[in-house]
């Protein structure tokens, strides 16, 4: 058995597929064993009894837009009793940012791997503020979700069906890394392209200008709209290179709120877990680290494919709002290389002299040199409604690679 072998096998996967946003429809309908009354959460498995604040208070919103519940109290007890069942975003294709969640009537993203034939959904982005995904759940937010999902989905829906190719969301991702992003929490250019592609057949589609206006500004007025179809098309590329093998290659890093998870490649869909870590950085007027959650969400498949914390030093700026100096931002992607398997070769740095990006965490170099990955996160108040107070950094323990190494080893006879 070579690990290295087989890790060169599933990281040429990974940067070998071409995701492609191909449509929007109701998770019900696209999403396999997705019924009754089921929501989709972020991270590693997780019960009701050990849900974080945030997530609590995703879920409570969920079942008020479903209408299975119509007060906080009736939505906590469904969810106690297991009469809201709750999975992971993961174990059904797909990734949510902060609580992640995705209740059945949800529009979601449609992506397709092009090169591997593989799917992966994404919910729409809600924009920043009071949002559900940080576990707000007051009226304004439930309309908006009514909104996105009734109005604006539709549309998107037959926008995408006018396209003659879908959005090529690779070919978005290197460029806005060109023109200074770093494709988790800086998406101010990969949301303008995303717009570019999309506003000349929502014109198209639309059946009023009225609505066509709307649903454009909304898009355009949203910094991170791009965020979830890149974080699906992150998901597709990470499992084309996951089940090798033999491989040692991190194939998913999500949080729930309450602890992270790592899957590997050659480990088929065990998770190893350890308790979530609060990130540090900078917090909105009126809240400090006393009021911040433990890391929560599944955006770090964005590092996991070779962006975000991996792709910083392609957006100095972004340390204006995760804290931190320019110098910050390079050091991090330079010490990334240390523990990656290989140079994406489609997403390019033009600092670095259009190196591609530190793609394919190793978990015996994670371990061996005991550097964790970096993540740069929003941050969620540990309270159920309150919604995000800041962003920041974040390193998960370096305990669950260690342990996920000891079974991977006794797993191939390495032990």
């Amino acid at each position: 058995m070579d690990p290295s072998a087989a890790n060169a096998q599933a990281v040429e996967r990974l940067m070998e597929a071409r995701p492609v946003l191909r449509g929007v429809a109701p998770a019900r309908e696209v999403i396999d064993g997705f019924d009754g009354r089921k929501l989709l959460h972020a991270g590693p498995p997780i019960d009701w009894e050990r849900a974080s604040g945030p997530l609590r208070g995703a879920v409570i919103g969920a079942a008020f837009y479903e209408g299975w519940a119509t007060s906080e109290d009736e939505a906590a007890s469904m969810a106690a009793d297991g009469g809201i069942e709750l999975a992971p975003c993961h174990h059904h294709r797909a990734v949510g940012p902060m609580a992640g969640i995705v209740s059945p009537s949800m529009a979601v993203y449609v992506v397709e791997n092009d090169t591997h034939g593989n799917r992966a959904f994404s919910t729409l982005n809600e924009g920043y503020g009071r949002v559900l995904r940080y576990g707000a759940y007051s009226p304004e937010v439930l309309e908006r979700l009514r909104f996105m999902n009734d109005e604006m989905a539709p549309v998107l829906q037959a926008a995408l069906a006018a396209s003659d190719a879908g959005i090529d969301l690779r070919a978005l991702l290197a460029e806005a890394l060109h023109m200074g992003d770093e494709g988790h929490n800086r998406n101010k250019a990969g949301s303008i392209l995303f717009l570019k592609h999309l506003a000349p057949l929502v014109v198209e589609v639309a059946p009023s200008s009225g609505l066509a206006a709307r649903i454009l500004r909304f898009l355009g007025e949203n910094a991170l709209s791009v965020l979830n179809p890149v974080m699906a098309a992150c998901k597709a590329m990470a499992d084309a290179a996951h089940g090798v093998e033999g491989s040692t290659l991190v194939t998913a890093m999500a949080r729930n709120g309450t602890d992270f998870g790592i899957r590997i490649s050659g480990m088929g869909d065990e998770w190893f877990t350890a308790p979530a870590a609060t990130p540090d950085g900078l917090y909105f007027s009126g809240f400090s680290s006393a009021d911040a959650n433990p890391d929560i969400g599944d955006s770090t498949i964005t590092e996991t494919a070779g962006i975000g914390g991996f792709a910083m030093a392609a957006a100095p700026a972004i340390v204006t709002f995760v804290s931190g100096k320019p110098s910050d931002a390079m050091a991090a992607t330079l010490e990334m290389y240390e523990i990656t398997v290989a140079e994406h070769r489609h997403f390019t740095i033009p600092v670095l002299d259009f190196r591609g990006t530190p793609t394919g965490i190793d978990l015996r170099k994670v371990v061996e040199l005991g550097i964790a990955p970096r993540i740069n996160t929003g941050i969620a108040h540990r309270q159920a409604g309150v919604g995000q107070v800041g962003a920041g950094l974040v390193r998960p323990s370096l305990d669950v690679f260690e342990r996920a190494l000891v079974a991977y080893a006794e797993r191939y006879g390495f032990a």
